[in-house]
């Protein structure tokens, strides 16, 4: 297992008492600013912690670390806590503390279109994200919700890896393109393409990326899961109130190839629609709508209850704790 580990120079080097963590989190993103700037404000290591963060790089990779005690917390999509159950595991993952409440993924025109409506993505070619996974499953869930059946209705493609979608859409592959930030703001910057919808205020509040352990680690370290727990919290109240150029300046070192002014960009829109998770409880009506959307796309075959993947402890006690 390859890992890519991520040199924290503004905490310094760690105190003696403080406990390490060691996280990994599916890729490096803007999505993920509360996790940043909770390290970079440091109340991770207020609350005791030394969180060494390494990126794994994709939902299956970052799960097999976790299995396999590489990494003590994963960052990923509940999702696929309920694939790895559904498998039976002994040892299932369990979700803790939500960080992101919508989908990340922007609808992007090769074309300006003043007054869009999704049914001009009829006849079209459409470019989306990896089958099975959470992007491409609330972008289906839209696109049905809007009358078009993605696979009969378009062209879909979905033969390309995704480190290559946004390259691919810039040599010219395909009408329209699902994107993350900061790629999406990138190509409305550089006249390459046009931001038309956000697939997050689409399909709506989901538990969409989570801090997950296994469960066994959660039962032998409580006390570790509830300051990571405070921690989170602690920077979701930080950002819900930050203005967009100070959060960016904050976490710019995590993005070094990224412009400045695209990082403010990015984590405004993504304030103004909310996929900034507000607290870390993932409640029953997103878990339930997150297995609504796995079901519509055929790729969940049972239904897993709420209580069994999620434990709300945590996040209720920072809720009442966190000031």
């Amino acid at each position: 297992m390859l890992f890519v580990p991520f040199v924290l120079a503004a905490c310094g080097d760690a105190e003696e008492d403080l406990t390490a963590v060691r996280v990994g989190e599916v890729t490096r993103s803007i999505f993920y600013a509360p996790q940043y700037i909770a390290i970079e404000k440091g109340f991770f290591e207020e609350e005791g912690l030394d969180v060494e963060l390494t990126t794994t790089w994709g939902g299956d990779k970052t799960m097999t670390t976790l299995l396999s005690g590489g990494i003590d917390v994963a960052l990923v999509g509940s999702e696929t806590s309920i694939y790895v159950y559904l498998q039976g595991s002994d040892d299932p993952v369990v979700n803790f503390a939500q960080l992101t409440q919508t989908d990340g993924t922007f609808l992007v025109s090769r074309h300006e279109a003043e007054d869009f409506t999704w049914e001009q993505l009829r006849g079209s070619s459409f470019l989306g994200q990896r089958k099975g996974g959470m992007p491409q499953m609330a972008g289906e869930f839209t696109l049905k919700q809007h009358g078009i059946d993605p696979h009969r209705d378009l062209e879909l493609i979905q033969n390309i890896d995704f480190a290559n979608i946004a390259s691919a859409f810039a040599s010219g592959t395909g009408d329209y393109v699902q994107l993350f930030e900061p790629q999406a703001t990138v190509f409305e910057m550089e006249g390459i393409g046009h931001v038309l919808a956000s697939f997050g205020e689409e399909s709506g509040r989901l538990p969409y990326t989570v801090f997950m352990s296994k469960q066994s680690f959660i039962q032998e370290n409580p006390e570790i899961v509830q300051k990571f727990t405070n921690a989170v919290y602690r920077a979701q109240l930080w950002l819900e109130e930050a203005d967009p150029a100070e959060a960016a300046g904050l976490i710019a070192p995590y993005f070094e190839d990224t412009e400045l002014a695209v990082i403010q960009t990015v984590i405004e829109r993504y304030q103004n629609q909310q996929s900034y998770a507000l607290d870390p409880a993932i409640d029953e009506e997103e878990w339930e709508r997150l297995q609504d959307i796995m079901e519509e796309a055929g790729e969940l075959p049972k239904r897993v209850d709420h209580a069994i993947l999620v434990d709300n402890q945590f996040a209720n006690n920072a809720a009442e704790h966190v000031k």
